[in-house]
């Protein structure tokens, strides 16, 4: 498997072509029976890093242990309907396909994410977290500048995020942008449980740098890793391509998970590859 970024410097790794064509049909497969089971009557989650009032919401809050669908801003009209056909409402899926889907089980431990896994340095990694990411063309939501530790926090600090492009991901479709050494700089925010609902601890209100940021315009089947503390984001889809990812989020072992994350999976083990 070809790699390029120094992981250790860099905070990523681009492993080019590391998922065949047969693991992208899988995927395609995979996600297009999901979509077209999905019953969107009384749903009505939207997921926006803009606005984290998703947070509060008990369906969102009780997904690490399940596979549930988060629609795009403006997808659900004021009447609970929605705004949108179906195929194009929807801004992810999550967060346990890679446990409860037999198709995406197959791919997530077929080879590939854990060569990429062993290649980073990790020693015992533990699948936490899957997701399927839309950019639907023209309506695909920008991610702000954000790190996965923030989100999925352990002691010491162990998540690395594994990102594959199913769609080809190019600056005009809404592709990653990484922060090169940013995963050096001290963490800002942890985004964690509060109540009933969540909160996000600020450590440090200053901006990351804004200058310095590359792009990572990948094919299909390229697979990204990327350190827990690297800044990352992508921009909208105002293209008319679209721009279908798939991310796979792993943990040590030993490394302590709190049971205020947000994300918990209750009974659930969280087990490897």
């Amino acid at each position: 498997m070809t790699v390029a970024g120094d992981f250790t410097k860099d905070g990523f790794a681009v492993f080019p072509d590391a998922l065949g064509s047969d693991s992208l049909d899988k995927l395609r497969s995979g996600i297009d029976a999901l979509v077209d089971g999905f019953e969107p009557s009384g749903v009505t989650t939207i997921f926006s890093t803009d606005d984290q009032s998703h947070g509060r919401d008990q369906y969102f809050l009780e997904s690490g242990d399940k596979i549930r669908f988060f629609f795009e801003a403006g997808a659900v009209a004021s009447d609970g309907s929605l705004a949108v056909d179906k195929s194009r409402s929807l801004n992810k899926i999550g967060h346990a396909m890679h446990d409860l889907d037999p198709v995406f089980s197959e791919v997530c431990r077929s080879g590939p994410f854990e060569t990429a896994a062993r290649s980073v340095g990790m020693t015992d990694p533990r699948l936490l977290q899957s997701m399927v990411i839309f950019k639907h063309p023209e309506v695909g939501g920008e991610v702000n500048t954000h790190t996965d530790h923030t989100f999925l926090w352990t002691e010491p600090q162990s998540v690395i995020g594994f990102w594959v492009a199913i769609d080809n991901a190019t600056v005009d479709n809404g592709c990653l942008w990484v922060l090169p050494g940013g995963h050096t700089i001290p963490v800002k925010s942890r985004f964690r449980r509060a109540g009933d609902g969540t909160a996000m601890e600020v450590f440090d209100d200053s901006p990351y740098p804004e200058e310095g940021w590359v792009p990572l315009e990948a094919e299909p089947g390229t697979l990204i890793a990327f350190h827990g503390t690297l800044p990352h984001r992508s921009a909208p889809n105002t293209s008319s391509e679209p721009r279908l990812a798939f991310t796979l989020h792993c943990v040590e072992a030993n490394a302590d998970y709190p049971a205020d994350n947000w994300l918990q999976r209750s009974d659930m083990a969280i087990r490897g590859f």
